[in-house]
């Protein structure tokens, strides 16, 4: 942490003032000038809004390319790259007309590019829409994204899946880093409060060449809320109301930037009983509570900019044992986790005119206890007084520092290339009194280059990228009752190459395909090499597989996309092989009172896709029709099926945008059916899963009190409050159904 400041304040003193501007007007197409029209720098985080005669400026832009993107709900997204070079430059913009959602640029692909000019296809969802969903948690939320779904367990924990693919297949991004949280546990949620965070960005499908190891299945990539426009403050209080739970989730915010200088910070606390299934009985111990906390402070002189973010999240989670005590209690009973994650984040961009560096250092700290139930309880304790004096039965601590350094060079015609390197230090200690995995350390270095070339209406992409990953444990052992379990020491050193390909090409102004081809890998991680023990999450007792081999895989993506003024259709294909994926599987053994599973290998594909339309009628164009169907199959190489792969889903939803007179603004109304089909494709020890549909209804919009803009939403999950059950629950072993009825309201003010 000192040498990341004493850096950045070393290039503080060096840096010289500029006085670079830019500004103009921005029109529609009858030369009418736009007022509110966001305009965004993403690089040195400098933002602003067009006046009432539509005219815009920029102060003090350093020396170097930038990216400008002008955006106004209606109109289609414009982004422009200039080159700044000691002047001051006038940009006058006209915005044509779209009924479709806006075009943002995609920060999770390397050279940040609209979504509509990127080679790879990736899926989008912002923070409003997410609010707007009425789900409990940000896993849930990002479920509604086509090719995505979530292991669950209750409503508290859920684990990505994209395509198919979970665990630390999925790497997961937050302010600029990548989440080290002992991810692997299949009862380890995300750690992550959806409040403080603008938008998610998921690549579906091998990512390794531009995040290594781990994300070889794709990354989710969580972009954390921008700072206020230049020379403005804003604070913010949003508050929800989730019926099914009888759960709060309040989040304060504030934010203040000048023309050098921003500044944000926002507290979170959400609180949650047991969640209700359809019977109206409350599944034990689901009930959840969660602290967050988010600040940020950036910076930008002449040559560099900086932005350094802290998140703390402190999340207590009950563990059910099944439908018992019934209780509206917020108290959570044992056994339960308590965790508490830390992430540091620096990112930095330096300008030496035609080239510039970004370099992103980070520092995550993972504190993960679970505490479970013991019978010597003291008569004269209460369960309150009890919890806090009781020591955790597993408890590690995991302590992650990172580094990303990308070099962009100067452009050469229409010819862009960006070279980085990549890695982390990481260890691993525990302090329970149980131990499930051992005591280690992780070094991961990779090195990579990928370049962009763009000609007429063609663009293609490639990289290769070589990485190195050492993983060494301590040899201990661990007496329970009578056994004893010895975790034998382990040092491993995996190697990988990876490559991509992909080329997006307009064949008219209404029809774009994408094809990508690309290999990505995974080192075996610590629980599958090490582990040992009782895993309560998941009543089990692992054991460890020392002899693992990298996963390898490569996959073939097709997009195709038809899109008119008012009528879009898309189809995203993938097939997916790899090569020794790694899988739990139950033998025949019993330690501790429980079955044991262990780690093994065996080559698999996975195949399917996403295939919709969206439809705007003319000249109603307050209306909207949404469909979507998505399917995955996944097998191994001997014929039999993956575990844990979701079901196949149709969502179809009717929504409407509208105004009221100037009381109710950016109104809207929607009604999604969600149909999930049976489930028969499954794994030696999983069972089916029936179908089911559920009804999902939403209404909204934002009211404006002179200076304070209140935002409304009500939305109503299962509304028939059905009787279903997910397949990738984990309390379907147990008969355990989903989550009934849920009325969520939601206010947010904004001054």
């Amino acid at each position: 942490m000192k040498s990341i400041i004493k850096l950045l304040f070393i290039i503080a003193i060096y840096t010289t003032n500029a006085q670079n501007s830019i500004s103009g007007k921005v029109t529609d197409n009858q030369n009418n000038p736009l007022e509110k029209v966001q305009i965004y720098i993403e690089e040195i985080h400098k933002g602003t809004v067009t006046t009432a005669n539509g005219t815009y400026v920029f102060k003090n832009i350093p020396n170097g390319k930038i990216k400008i993107t002008y955006t106004y709900l209606g109109y289609k997204t414009i982004t422009k790259n200039l080159e700044i070079n000691s002047e001051n430059k006038i940009i006058n913009i006209q915005l044509e007309e779209s009924f479709f959602q806006i075009d943002e640029i995609i920060v999770s692909t390397p050279f940040n590019k609209l979504q509509s000019e990127n080679v790879m296809k990736v899926e989008r969802l912002d923070a409003v829409s997410i609010r707007k969903l009425g789900n409990t948690t940000l896993s849930e939320g990002i479920t509604n994204i086509a090719g995505v779904s979530q292991i669950s367990t209750g409503t508290s924990i859920g684990k990505p899946v994209i395509r198919g693919l979970s665990g630390n297949r999925v790497l997961v991004y937050t302010q600029g880093i990548r989440l080290e949280n002992q991810q692997f546990g299949g009862e380890h949620g995300l750690g992550i409060n959806d409040a403080g965070i603008s938008s998610v960005e998921v690549i579906k499908g091998p990512a390794s060449l531009l995040y290594g190891s781990d994300a070889l299945g794709g990354v989710l990539y969580l972009n954390p809320e921008k700072f206020a426009l230049e020379n403005s403050s804003e604070f913010n209080i949003n508050q929800r109301f989730f019926s099914n739970t009888i759960g709060t989730n309040t989040s304060v915010g504030a934010k203040l930037s000048k023309e050098n200088w921003k500044f944000l910070a926002r507290g979170t606390y959400a609180n949650h009983s047991d969640y209700k299934i359809p019977s109206d009985e409350s599944v034990t111990n689901t009930r959840f509570n969660e602290k967050d906390f988010k600040s940020g402070i950036a910076y930008s002189k002449n040559k560099f900019t900086t932005e350094l973010r802290y998140n703390f999240n402190r999340s207590k989670l009950g563990l059910t044992e099944g439908i018992a005590l019934q209780s509206k209690s917020k108290e959570l009973l044992e056994p339960y986790q308590f965790i508490d994650n830390h992430i540091l984040s620096s990112h930095n961009h330096f300008f030496f005119g035609k080239s510039k560096l970004d370099i992103d250092l980070g520092y995550t700290f993972n504190d993960r206890q679970e505490f479970e139930e013991h019978e010597d309880h003291n008569e004269n304790e209460t369960e309150e007084e009890h919890l806090e004096h009781e020591k955790a039965a597993l408890r590690m601590k995991l302590k992650t520092f990172s580094y990303n350094a990308k070099y962009h060079f100067p452009k050469i015609g229409n010819l862009e290339i960006l070279s980085g390197i990549q890695g982390l230090q990481q260890t691993n200690t525990n302090f329970g009194e149980e131990i499930l995995i051992p005591d280690a350390n992780v070094k991961d270095f990779g090195i990579f280059t990928t370049a962009n070339y763009t000609w007429n209406k063609n663009t293609l992409q490639a990289g290769i990228r070589f990485d190195n990953r050492q993983i060494s444990t301590d040899r201990m052992e661990v007496v329970h009752d009578t056994e004893t379990h010895v975790f034998e020491a382990i040092d491993k050193t995996f190697n990988s190459f990876t490559t991509s390909l992909g080329l997006k090409s307009s064949f008219t102004d209404a029809i774009t395909a994408r094809l990508n081809v690309a290999t990505g890998f995974r080192a075996p991680n610590l629980a599958e090499l090490g582990s040992n023990g009782v895993h309560h999450g998941t009543n089990r007792f692992e054991k460890g597989n020392a002899n693992l081999r990298n996963e390898k895989n490569t996959q073939i993506d097709v997009s195709v996309e038809y899109k008119t003024e008012h009528f879009e259709l898309f189809a995203n294909g993938f097939y997916n092989h790899l090569n020794d994926y790694i899988f739990i599987t139950p033998t025949n053994e019993i330690e501790d009172g429980e079955q044991v599973f262990t780690y093994i290998q065996e080559n698999a594909k996975l195949y399917g896709g996403e295939f919709g339309f969206h439809l705007h009628p003319h000249p109603q164009d307050w209306l909207h029709l949404e469909s979507v169907f998505e399917t995955v199959i996944g097998k191994q190489s001997n014929g039999n099926y993956l575990p844990l792969i979701p079901a196949n889903t149709w969502r179809n939803t009717f929504r409407t945008e509208f105004s009221i007179g100037k009381w109710l603004q950016q109104g809207y109304s929607s009604v999604t059916l969600q149909s999930t089909f049976a489930q028969n494709n499954i794994s030696t020890f999983e069972t089916t899963t029936e179908g089911y549909n559920l009804l999902n209804v939403g209404f909204g919009g934002d009211i404006n009190f002179k200076n304070i803009k209140v935002s409304t939403s009500i939305s109503v999950n299962n509304l028939l409050n059905k009787t279903y059950i997910h397949h990738l629950s984990r309390l379907k072993n147990d008969g355990i159904f989903n989550q009934g009825r849920n009325i969520v309201v939601g206010l947010n003010f904004t001054i």
